[in-house]
């Protein structure tokens, strides 16, 4: 069985890719040998069913290894994740050629990992489940409970990524705010983060995803402001503006409050990227409350943006809200909101013309480099189109001036020919 090759297929958040890696770890450590999925012979999908169209991402891929298996390419298939945790027995029934069928297991505090992302970056992830019981979020029925990795293991592994020179630390958690509330009674998201700056000299980068807007402390926001190393970008999903919506998606907070956030985050940390996310079509939203949410974004002016078209799904409390929005009226919606976000965006990357700002190098690309800024991260936001008379590599920091800027992204130069 030593050598059986395996590959795995990771679909979803950046919090599966950190499953995947301890999955591949651990296997590895037993002697498989981890391959590309073209040449293994046990393939693994770890699955999302986070959205109904995440669902379908995961039936989709699951058959595509079937049909592999049926031409003799695959010899099992092994189904893993929220998917399989969320509807096993139907699974089992209606896709028999699938070998075996895993859920969700507990926060991995084993260290061993193998990497799935490019070398210069990676993601950590500090804590498993939510405290925050939203009513549109499956995620409470799949992942029941809170549980934070001890301080320990979180920073044998940074001291780990630090060795190994990784760029950018990417830290995730469904809420990272929430972060020691269940080991140490109390948030405990600062203090990690000091403990992780008096360890690290290579660490270039490190970004906080998703910090609930409730736990977004004043002593949080003084670290992200003076270490040099947090990248100046706040994800912060607030869902919506409207305080009887917020109510029904039980938000725990209220339009004053977040208008108030929004003003302490800026007079605070200036030259800040703030991203979130909003749900659009939520069960019985009006006209009314749709424009008070775009008038807001217009107001705000977000320079990072996510939406998405409510999904209903099955065992949450709002599934069985009345009032459903049609599905022609939510797509509106979201293409009304997204097409004012891209004139933002636009707007917010011209403003960086001229500038010089420090770059990450993703990778090369023919007659030019693909990097990001701090205000990027990885996969969701925008890129920055790199031109250099100096060879480049993954991972490295250079400085950059922006000669041009598109809808999202960035086009510029290097400005010195050294590293930052």
């Amino acid at each position: 069985m030593g050598k059986c090759k395996i590959g795995i297929l990771s679909l979803g958040c950046p919090r599966n890719i950190v499953d995947s890696e301890g999955i591949l770890g651990r296997l590895a450590f037993k002697g498989y040998r981890i391959v590309d999925m073209n040449k293994a012979d046990i393939a693994i999908v770890n699955t999302c069913a986070f959205i109904e169209d995440a669902k379908a991402e995961s039936i989709d891929a699951i058959l595509d290894l079937i049909d592999l298996k049926r031409r003799g390419k695959l010899k099992k298939i092994i189904a893993y994740g929220c998917l399989t945790q969320r509807y096993k027995d139907k699974l089992a029934k209606a896709l028999p050629e699938v070998d075996v069928f895993v859920g969700t297991v507990s926060l991995n505090h084993d260290s061993r990992r193998f990497s799935i992302t490019p070398k210069h970056y990676t993601y950590l992830k500090i804590a498993e489940g939510c405290i925050n019981n939203c009513s549109y979020c499956i995620i409470p029925k799949i992942k029941p409970g809170f549980v934070s990795l001890d301080m320990d293991s979180i920073l044998d592994r940074i001291e780990g990524f630090d060795r190994d020179k990784v760029a950018e630390v990417n830290i995730v958690g469904q809420d990272i705010t929430g972060y020691g509330m269940d080991l140490y009674k109390t948030e405990m998201l600062p203090k990690l983060l000091n403990n992780i700056i008096k360890r690290v000299k290579n660490i270039g980068w490190i970004r906080l995803l998703y910090l609930y807007p409730n736990r977004l402390s004043d002593e949080l926001l003084e670290l992200i402001k003076d270490c040099p190393q947090i990248c100046k970008y706040i994800d912060l999903p607030l869902q919506h503006i409207n305080d009887r919506i917020l109510r029904l998606m039980h938000r725990h907070t209220r339009k004053k409050d977040i208008l108030m956030l929004i003003e302490k985050i800026k007079k605070k940390i200036p030259h800040l990227a703030i991203r979130t996310s909003f749900i659009l079509g939520f069960p019985s939203e009006t006209d009314r409350e749709f424009r008070e949410l775009l008038e807001f974004i217009k107001d705000v002016k977000f320079q990072r943006l996510g939406a998405f078209i409510y999904s209903r799904e099955e065992g949450t409390p709002a599934y069985n809200f009345g009032k459903q929005i049609m599905h022609k009226i939510k797509t509106e919606r979201f293409n009304t909101l997204m097409l004012e976000q891209q004139k933002i965006s636009q707007d917010f990357n011209k403003k960086l013309l001229g500038r010089v700002i420090d770059v990450l190098i993703d990778e090369r690309q023919e007659g030019f480099y693909l990097g990001r800024s701090q205000y990027d991260a990885p996969e969701v936001d925008g890129l920055v189109y790199v031109h250099s008379k100096k060879e480049l590599r993954p991972g490295d920091f250079v400085k950059v001036k922006i000669t041009d800027s598109l809808e999202y992204d960035l086009v510029g130069e290097v400005y010195l020919n050294e590293h930052c």
